[in-house]
């Protein structure tokens, strides 16, 4: 009988500055962005040109990048923020995308548990992130992972996402 080794999963964070790196973010996230679940869509030429250097300038941003042995196959893209309420930094993870050919092998849970290992050696109080209504698979991940409606008194109802496109 000969034993198979399954492979090797590790999170580290990404260096901007590392073309291999840089590289793995872009192609993670035009995945992504492809995905229904990411709009349907690939990044723009101009997105692909100017993001790395976009995060490397932008205070608090960091990239994490999974991998199956050598191979990148899951990102998370967070920015660090400010919860007034307790007068300290937060973690909001903007986006958190696995290759579809390893979803189910725990690289988002542990993508997950890197930002929040992050997240508390940044000093936050919390990670915030939003999910798509739809999206049950990646909410059921983060509902195993603690995360939950958030709600200041829930007598006055969740909080919502919005937005206005500019």
């Amino acid at each position: 009988m000969t034993d198979i080794a399954a492979p090797a999963l590790t999170v580290r964070l990404a260096d901007y500055g590392d073309a291999t790196d840089a590289g793995h973010v872009i192609a993670l996230l035009d995945a992504y962005a492809r995905d229904p679940m990411g709009g349907g869509n690939p990044l723009s030429d101009t997105v692909r040109a100017t993001l790395i250097s976009a995060l490397a300038a932008h205070p608090g941003a960091f990239s994490l990048l999974a991998f199956l042995d050598d191979e990148a196959v899951g990102l998370a893209n967070c920015q660090t923020g400010f919860s007034t309420f307790k007068a300290r930094p937060l973690v909001n993870i903007h986006d958190l995308s696995v290759l579809p050919g390893t979803r189910g092998h725990g690289v988002g849970k542990a993508l997950m548990a890197a930002v929040e290992t992050e997240a508390q050696r940044r000093g936050a109080c919390k990670v915030t992130l939003e999910v798509l209504s739809g999206n049950v698979r990646a909410q059921g991940l983060y509902r195993a992972m603690g995360f939950g409606d958030f709600a200041l008194d829930p007598e006055v109802g969740t909080a919502q996402f919005w937005e206005k496109t500019l």
